[in-house]
């Protein structure tokens, strides 16, 4: 079982595929209840396997709450792979965490689910206070099934459905089933939440901290 450690500001929206420098961290205003972040896949998967998607500089497509979110990473497993929610059961403080499906939709703006499958958006909960701490898109999903719909609610290992291989399009360009990915993006709910950086090709297990929501970090693309 996972279990957690667990914006109000714009930032400069940095052009799609822009190639940039790693920033420094940000100082940060830690919470008292940060949660952790997971890979959204289960079993072994791998960070950035081709180093050309590290947080520092991929692109960020997807917006929440009217904020473009924090930050984006690829994470790698051939085609056929359960993916699932990347938010941990509970709270640094123990408190536990519910997490909802609030966007099901075509993830590339073709709309078309053959381009790139599915984006599925999460949000965690913290069920002893109420507050929202985060949103998760989790992005390039095949198989979808019928129960994961807008206000479902998923566990830690709720199937929200596989890894594919999708058709060559301006969405998803992967030439063999070692380019199968999640493109994964994370927001906090209020500032900025944190990624944990790694080389290139990291192997990770499903328990492998990944970043971290709840924390208050004062720009997007900061590393834990």
């Amino acid at each position: 079982m996972r279990f957690g450690l667990a914006r109000a500001a714009t930032a400069l929206v940095l052009a799609i595929g822009a190639a940039v420098a790693p920033a420094a961290p940000a100082a940060a205003h830690t919470t008292a209840d940060p949660l952790n972040v997971y890979p959204p896949i289960q079993g072994s998967s791998t960070w950035d396997r081709f180093g050309q998607t590290p947080p520092s500089s991929h692109h960020i497509v997807f917006s929440n709450w009217g904020y473009l979110n924090d930050w984006a990473v690829d994470i790698y497993r051939n085609p056929g792979a359960t993916v699932v929610s990347p938010f941990g059961t509970k709270t640094a403080a123990g408190h536990p965490v519910a997490v909802k499906v609030v966007t099901v939709r075509p993830g590339c703006a073709t709309g078309n689910l053959a381009d790139g499958g599915y984006r599925i958006g999460l949000e965690a909960r913290d069920t002893t206070t109420g507050a929202i701490l985060a949103r998760a898109d989790v992005m390039h999903v095949n198989n979808k099934p019928s129960t994961i719909v807008v206000g479902a609610s998923v566990g830690p290992w709720t199937k929200l459905g596989e890894t594919g291989r999708f058709r060559w399009s301006t969405c998803y360009q992967v030439n063999g089933d070692s380019g199968a990915h999640i493109h994964l993006e994370v927001i906090n709910q209020h500032r900025y939440s944190c990624y944990v950086s790694r080389p290139a090709n990291t192997a990770l297990t499903d328990l492998t901290v990944i970043g971290k929501v709840g924390v208050h970090y004062t720009a997007q693309r900061q590393r834990c």
